[in-house]
């Protein structure tokens, strides 16, 4: 009998937030046998938004490995696919017994999505929108796409795209500012991997709502509403993650940091005080804290107090031992003895 090793690494966990995931990947397993493990890969996942079913394509080298989450009213994968025609059931056959919108972003790589006399082609940095309708509808990727995909109930965007065309499949074409938002905003909760409290996903999945109709096309009233929400909520994520990943720049400013993101540093400041902060107190806590993590690990325990400090950003050494200790209750030299 076929080990189960042999039918693809799967796992289904309940991440420290509560998000359950579910992980699959063709990568350890014979090119001859990913047909048999691919085909029965949706039946093992147990989430709510269970993988739809796909098909190789004859001649075609065979790749899965992708991660699923399930949040409230919202599904999401993303991953690597290859090789693969994955059919969309029709809404009468769909396994939650309800029309869902499908909304797919490629960060790379090409696909084909058709419905019955119907084929639309999405490239690289493009998206698509589609609902399952009376007949469903088919996406081909014969070649390598990273992709990140959504999947939710009609209901979630009637109020905010009352007119939505549940018989057209339409691209996004790659650019699109919603459509960065919304690529951005995603790829931070992919990396995150979870939320820690219900609270913060059902914030999550509003925001994602918001920016899945700004990307589709909503009406005046709902841009105002979802600008107002997800917008914001987008644009303080992405500001976030662009001063984590400078933070250690001693000249790092709200206004270099507004001018990439193509605001105002008002703006930004305003996003920060919804937030409960400001931009200067989150980015000291962000310099703060990577000085206390290298303090604490042995592998910089050759560098000087001095040189920790100047390397995560700081410009003023007694600013720092002032700072620190203020946030720590220790001074540097003490945390790094482990007093």
């Amino acid at each position: 009998m076929r080990s189960k090793s042999r039918l693809g690494k799967r796992m289904m966990v309940q991440a420290d937030g509560g998000t359950a995931s579910f992980r699959f990947t063709t990568d350890d397993i014979p090119l001859r046998e990913r047909t048999a493990a691919v085909r029965g890969m949706h039946e093992r996942c147990t989430l709510a938004f269970q993988p739809e079913p796909m098909e190789p394509l004859s001649d075609q080298p065979v790749r899965v490995s992708i991660t699923q989450w399930a949040l409230p009213g919202l599904g999401i994968m993303s991953g690597i696919l290859c090789g693969l025609r994955q059919h969309i059931r029709p809404e009468r056959y769909a396994p939650t017994g309800a029309d869902d919108v499908f909304l797919a972003v490629s960060t790379a790589g090409a696909s084909a999505v058709g419905r019955t006399g119907d084929q639309v082609d999405v490239r690289d940095g493009d998206a698509f929108v589609a609902t399952r309708g009376a007949k469903g509808f088919t996406v081909a990727r014969p070649t390598q796409v990273r992709f990140v995909g959504l999947r939710f109930p009609v209901r979630a965007l009637s109020p905010l795209v009352p007119d939505l065309d549940r018989s057209e499949i339409r691209v996004i074409p790659r650019g699109t500012a919603a459509l960065e938002l919304l690529r951005k905003y995603l790829g931070m909760i992919v990396e995150q991997g979870t939320l820690a409290t219900s609270d913060l996903r059902r914030a999550a999945v509003t925001h994602v709502y918001d920016l899945a109709a700004l990307t589709v096309g909503t009406t005046p009233e709902g841009a105002e509403l979802a600008r107002d929400r997800g917008v914001r909520a987008a644009r303080l994520e992405a500001i976030k993650a662009d001063v984590k990943g400078r933070v250690d720049d001693g000249d790092l400013s709200i206004a270099a940091v507004a001018a990439r993101h193509g605001v105002t540093p008002r703006y930004v400041q305003k996003l920060f005080e919804t937030d409960g902060t400001s931009f200067s107190e989150f980015m000291l806590g962000q310099r703060l804290a990577n000085a206390y993590r290298m303090l604490t690990n042995p592998l910089h325990s050759n560098r000087s107090i001095s040189d920790v400090a100047y390397g995560v950003g700081f410009n003023d050494l007694s600013y720092f031992n002032r700072t620190f200790r203020r946030r720590y209750g220790s001074t540097p030299s003490e945390i790094r003895h482990g007093c």
